[in-house]
């Protein structure tokens, strides 16, 4: 009988830092203890396949069509059907909307606790949400006020859902949310591997590399990271940008570098397998995460690629913004600076390039970090002591 189940809109094959999270939670708990409901896709097989059978209880309907109505509906009766067939003893819900609505669902008619995790932007949206709706604020309030736990990312992300809940009025519960800040796999991502392959792939020559790993959106704040390379690069330092993510502003970006003069110097590389990326952050010098918070919800929560760097022995330049700066030890893990601020940010990043030293004392300093608390498996027994705490 599994202890746990996962309610998620947001599951591998699918690429965002809440899908990764969620796959994580399902390779990590302990084997039979965790079942898994989440929509269809077009490329779950073999990632389906690398999971316990009977884990993931995929809908017939795509993880998108889960925010419909109609959606909704079929999922949260599935999900009381496979709750009163397997019995879990904990729910979590991996968002307020859509997934909580399944869980209370769940909750109501099967009595099985749940918890709700919380990301960042998903709070924004949502207090915007419910200072401009009734609706909203019922529902928010129906769906939040019966969870026997919510779990946020970083403190940050605490200080918002925090907000969030004693705008609900329901101020006993804002005073339990928790944190579990989160991380990598330390194993996977490792300084010291061979990356030849990804050179001659990715057609990375012998450049010196910086690199970022992301979504090609205003929020991520490649566009500031383009100018300090600029910047860098006409004082003399000769260093390349290596961007690894797909997204709406890819060409924006590459006009932008070749307006700066670097267009050369910038290699836009899209989406990767994600056996590819250790390699590639071992081909750079540094990582560059300087996102910003961009209208009412586009900020991150917690700079999981921060710490993917970081267990690389990586040096990291992060910007002050949302949780990222959680993600760094200002001045032993890298360094903190304000992301809409290229001259910071060049000067940081001219740091760490030019000061082998510097760079080798905060990359060691960042994977012993990652080793012994940012990583998976303390995630995961953060997560499940919580469950045995509430329910």
């Amino acid at each position: 009988m599994p202890r746990t189940f996962l309610i998620t809109d947001e599951f591998p094959p699918i690429q965002t830092g809440i899908a990764r999270l969620m796959g994580e939670i399902a390779q990590r708990y302990p084997a039979g203890e965790l079942v898994v409901s989440t929509g269809q896709h077009r490329d779950s097989l073999e990632t389906d396949a690398r999971l316990p059978a009977g884990m993931i209880d995929r809908l017939p309907v795509p993880s998108r069509g889960l925010r419909t109505l109609p959606g909704l509906l079929l999922w949260s009766r599935r999900a009381a059907a496979l709750a009163r067939h397997r019995r879990p003893g904990f729910i979590w819900s991996d968002s307020i909307r859509p997934c909580a609505y399944a869980a209370k669902w769940v909750h109501e008619r099967v009595r099985i606790p749940y918890g709700v995790l919380v990301h960042g932007g998903d709070l924004l949206a949502e207090l915007h949400r419910v200072h401009h709706s009734r609706f909203a604020r019922r529902t928010a309030r129906a769906l939040m006020g019966s969870a026997a736990a919510v779990v946020a990312n970083s403190q940050w992300t605490r200080e918002q859902a925090q907000k969030v809940l004693r705008e609900l009025g329901l101020d006993p519960l804002a005073d339990g949310v928790r944190v579990v800040p989160l991380g990598t796999d330390p194993e996977r991502f490792r300084p010291g591997m061979d990356t030849r392959e990804v050179r001659a792939r990715y057609r990375l020559g012998d450049d010196r590399w910086v690199i970022s790993v992301g979504r090609l959106e205003p929020y991520k704040g490649i566009d500031v990271a383009l100018r300090a390379v600029a910047r860098l690069r006409r004082d003399g330092t000769a260093v390349s940008y290596l961007v690894v993510g797909a997204g709406k502003k890819r060409a924006a970006f590459r006009q932008l570098a070749a307006e700066l003069g670097i267009g050369d110097a910038v290699r836009f590389i899209g989406s990767v397998p994600d056996g590819d990326l250790p390699a590639l952050y071992n081909v750079a010098e540094a990582y560059l995460g300087v996102s910003r918070r961009t209208g009412h919800t586009r900020v991150e929560g917690f700079g999981v690629a921060l710490a993917e760097a970081s267990a690389c022995a990586l040096p990291v330049v992060a910007g002050r913004s949302g949780g990222l700066a959680e993600a760094v030890k200002e001045g032993e893990t890298g360094f903190v600076v304000e992301p809409d601020d290229p001259a910071a940010v060049a000067a940081a990043l001219g740091r760490v390039v030019t000061d082998q030293l510097l760079a080798r004392r905060l990359g060691q300093a960042g994977r012993k970090a990652v080793e012994s608390y940012y990583n998976w498996d303390r995630v995961i027994r953060d997560l499940r002591e919580i469950e045995f705490q509430v329910a």
